[in-house]
């Protein structure tokens, strides 16, 4: 053991436990047909949730530039950042929002989930858009804490079941290479129930948050279709790797008078960094 890894490790240690909150929320992108689920009907309650659940870290899903530049205007404590699946501004994006106050950004970047990763906007095996994962190396502010952060959405069809699970593959294969000494979290919306194979093979090296927090609120299921359904499959995730233990889990459904900030339940988690 070098003499880096070790000061990194015997800090690791000595250091007490940090709690950072995170969220993973499918925002639905500004589609016109929406009616009156439309992005600029529900905005102002999208950002109450965001402001009522106050997560240090957030991962988002659909995202178009339009909506991230929303949000840091109306909740000026978060700044984000991403590109979107074609490789510049237009279309989804996993965005990443984080409250600098907390959160250092050491460095960040993109990959695709295809045969050829670091092609923007390059996809495989069938899927019928691009699927990627935005990524970073975070700092806890006041300490010398990092880890790495995935975020991610897997491909939407019945038919992409195969893609899915090859996807989940690369995201284990890259993640993989990072130190296990680092904290690892993913967030995502995986298009697949908890039950399946796709979240089988995270959980077979990872920790789903939702599972194992010992404090855990709200309903199990989370897409919602703008209707407060909760009876469907879990397929919005958060997986933590390493010295990262879930405190408690949420499934979030804020509403107001049944109107709903999008069509998936935001889910939550609070995790002490070690």
């Amino acid at each position: 053991m070098n003499r880096a890894v070790f000061l990194f490790l015997l800090a690791a240690i000595a250091a007490p436990a940090e709690h950072l909150r995170v969220m993973s929320f499918n925002v639905r992108y500004p589609a016109p047909g929406d009616g009156p689920n439309r992005w600029e009907l529900r905005r102002d309650l999208f950002i109450e949730s965001i402001r009522a659940m106050d997560p240090d870290l957030m991962g988002t899903q659909e995202l178009f530039h339009l909506q991230g530049e929303h949000i840091v205007a109306r909740l000026p404590d978060y700044q984000w950042f991403g590109v979107s699946r074609r490789g510049n501004r237009e279309d989804e994006h996993m965005g990443v929002f984080y409250k600098p106050s907390k959160l250092k950004v050491i460095e960040s970047g993109n990959f695709w989930l295809s045969e050829t990763p670091e092609v923007a906007g390059s996809q495989s095996w069938d899927m019928t858009l691009p699927r990627m994962v935005t990524w970073a190396l975070f700092e806890l502010a006041g300490s010398r804490k990092r880890f790495y952060y995935y975020n991610t959405h897997f491909a939407h069809r019945r038919e992409d079941d195969a893609a899915r699970l090859k996807s989940a593959r690369l995201i284990v294969e890259r993640a993989s290479k990072i130190p296990a000494a680092v904290p690892f979290i993913l967030t995502g919306d995986f298009n697949a129930p908890a039950a399946g194979e796709v979240h089988a093979e995270f959980a077979r090296v990872w920790t789903d948050v939702w599972d194992k927090a010992p404090v855990r609120f709200g309903p199990t299921g989370t897409f919602n279709g703008f209707a407060g359904t909760s009876t469907g499959p879990r397929i919005d995730w958060i997986f933590v790797r390493g010295s990262v233990q879930p405190i408690q889990a949420h499934t979030v459904t804020l509403n107001e008078g049944g109107r709903y900030p999008s069509d998936h339940f935001p889910v939550f988690a609070v995790v002490d960094i070690r």
